[in-house]
């Protein structure tokens, strides 16, 4: 048995390394960047062995960074709100969003902007998916996933949309410097009345 759980330390070992690799690969060229040649030259394995991890080669390596993505900014959104209700806990929830976006534009457009072979607004979205959607979900209490609102997810909706067209926004340049947090406190403010 000592073997069995080596090999598998191993695997999910070169598996995170793989995975490291494109997204330091993807934040400093792009992802048009990631291949597979690439990243099996950067882990010091052959193609095969990637394949071994990701058969589905680079679109599934994609996926399971994005999917890590979702994980990530939720827990970052949760972080954000700790302790905090209404307005402040949006506030909170849309500036760690923000930040996330700016923080990570290649990790970002994995999650939002690429192809991505996920079940977005379904009821069978995997867990990672509804993680983020239901963080966003609990701090406006829209009952998606749970929350005390009642809501039917429709008002989360709303809320991602709007964070996310004023990441893209933000990223090109478009909106006025300095004055997220005037954008922010007039989000919040739709949404806690």
């Amino acid at each position: 048995m000592p073997d069995s759980a080596a090999k598998q330390r191993r695997a999910e070992d070169r598996r995170r390394q793989i995975l490291d690799a494109a997204r330091a690969r993807a934040d400093a060229e792009g992802w048009a960047a990631v291949t597979t040649r690439h990243l099996a030259e950067a882990i010091g394995y052959s193609q095969p062995v990637l394949y071994g991890h990701f058969p589905g080669g680079k679109a599934e390596i994609m996926r399971a960074v994005a999917l890590e993505g979702f994980v990530e900014l939720a827990r970052l959104c949760r972080s954000a709100v700790h302790g905090r209700t209404g307005r402040p806990a949006v506030e909170a929830a849309a500036v760690a969003y923000l930040d996330f976006a700016a923080e990570h534009p290649a990790l970002y457009a994995a999650m939002f902007e690429l192809p991505l072979d996920a079940r977005f607004a379904r009821e069978d979205a995997e867990a990672e998916l509804r993680a983020g959607f239901d963080a966003l979900a609990d701090v406006i209490g829209d009952g998606a996933g749970g929350a005390a609102g009642g809501g039917d997810g429709t008002a989360t909706e709303v809320l991602w949309g709007a964070l996310h067209g004023l990441s893209l926004l933000e990223r090109a340049g478009r909106l006025r410097e300095g004055h997220r947090a005037s954008r922010v406190a007039e989000l919040a403010a739709r949404f806690c009345p």
